[in-house]
């Protein structure tokens, strides 16, 4: 699947994809308040890709809709915290989940799909609270 990941502008194209089976759906009837976007966060991506959607984000909320972040785990995060030869195995890469789940949080993601919760509610808390402070202090 990540072999065929080849995009011009990841971000377009995947806002532009959204974007049509939102409307797709608004147009079947289907109520825009329930509707939810996911990027596909490692599906038919590069790490690159990957990095360049989260770092983006605002570019998927500006749709209007309410976005979710399937990042737990993912191969992307292995090869992050990649040493040498070793790959961290997937539940090895649960503290880099909580970390892109507070970003992502921060950033505006409605929510994220999570394989350690409390780890990452405990990310999603302090960052949060980090984010608060800032606005109090405007």
């Amino acid at each position: 699947m990540q072999r065929r990941a080849v995009y011009s502008d990841v971000v377009a194209e995947v806002t532009a994809e959204l974007r049509d089976r939102r409307d797709a759906l608004l147009e079947a009837g289907i109520d825009r308040r329930e509707i939810v976007l996911d990027p596909g966060i490692g599906f038919g991506k590069q790490p690159e890709h990957n990095w360049v959607l989260l770092n983006r984000l605002s570019r998927l909320l500006a749709l209007g809709q309410p976005v979710l972040i399937g990042a737990s785990r993912k191969a992307f995060l292995g090869a992050a915290l990649r040493s040498g030869d070793a790959v961290p195995s997937p539940a090895a890469r649960d503290a880099a989940t909580a970390a892109v789940s507070a970003l992502a949080a921060a950033a505006g993601a409605y929510c994220v799909r999570v394989h350690d919760v409390p780890a990452t509610l405990d990310a999603v808390q302090v960052a949060a609270e980090w984010m608060a402070a800032d606005q109090s202090a405007r």
